[in-house]
């Protein structure tokens, strides 16, 4: 029986933990001390760490776990230089991790190198890192906007039972610019409800569900008639076409300034 919990790290990110009560594996330990108190807590061993993408504040502990004795793998992406990785991967290749089989997906568009892994236990998981969010979708630093489409929709063909496990709990702000493109969807307000309901206590909004983000993600809903009027509104002249890259590049370029 596998248990999975978000370790909260900085102000908004969360480090995953994947565990069978014995052996644990991280997911983009932008800082160690979280995890390494969550992991005493737990009495878990530290057995692999997984990295989505270079950013800081997704593998700014992994020095400090190594100097602290983690003696493990640590898997990240083959298209980005990494300090501390001790293999790469890339789309296609699979992994054994706690007696699961984990596989590599490439989605490019927030970093240039960006992974995702997904756990194929029941239901999946995914590790998306700053990919997918609740409700939204990471912003474009190195890529283009049609790689990034390209990604979620990658993301978005798994099973929608898949829980989604995103490194940032910026749920309740996706979901408000999310009632701004679609104000008449019951299944936003009704999110709403419920993770507003959560934070409120202090709870995570995570993991969600691909069926859920595909109800309530505006950046995986493309193809909803409303969608595309509203990026048609907000697009620049002249005006967006329907095709899911040009409704998810309106959409991305109002929620910058949202």
């Amino acid at each position: 029986m596998l248990s999975l919990l978000p370790v909260p790290a900085f102000a908004d990110n969360y480090i995953w933990l994947l565990h069978d009560g014995r052996d644990a594996l991280a997911v983009d330990p932008g800082e160690a001390a979280p995890l390494r108190q969550a992991l005493q807590a737990l009495g878990l061993n530290l057995a692999a760490i997984l990295v989505t993408h270079h950013h800081g504040d997704h593998v700014g502990g992994l020095a400090a776990l190594r100097a602290g004795g983690f003696e493990g793998p640590v898997i990240g992406p083959a298209g980005e230089a990494i300090e501390g990785l001790t293999q790469t991967v890339a789309e296609g290749e699979r992994l054994q991790c706690l007696g699961q089989d984990i596989q590599v997906l490439d989605v490019p568009g927030h970093t240039a190198g960006h992974i995702a892994f997904v756990v194929a236990c029941e239901p999946p998981i995914l590790f998306c890192g700053d990919t997918l969010f609740g409700a939204g979708c990471g912003r474009l630093f190195e890529g283009t906007p049609a790689q990034m489409q390209a990604s979620l929709a990658k993301l978005l063909a798994l099973p929608p039972q898949t829980r989604v496990c995103c490194a940032h709990e910026y749920t309740l702000s996706n979901l408000r610019f999310a009632q701004a493109v679609e104000p008449d969807n019951p299944a936003l307000a009704a999110r709403l409800q419920a993770d507003q309901a959560a934070r409120n206590t202090n709870r995570p909004t995570l993991p969600s569900t691909l069926a859920l983000e595909a109800a309530t993600n505006p950046f995986l809903r493309w193809n909803e008639p409303g969608v595309r009027a509203a990026a048609r509104q907000r697009a620049p002249q002249p005006a967006v076409s329907d095709a899911p890259v040009a409704v998810f590049t309106a959409l991305r370029q109002w929620k910058n300034q949202f």
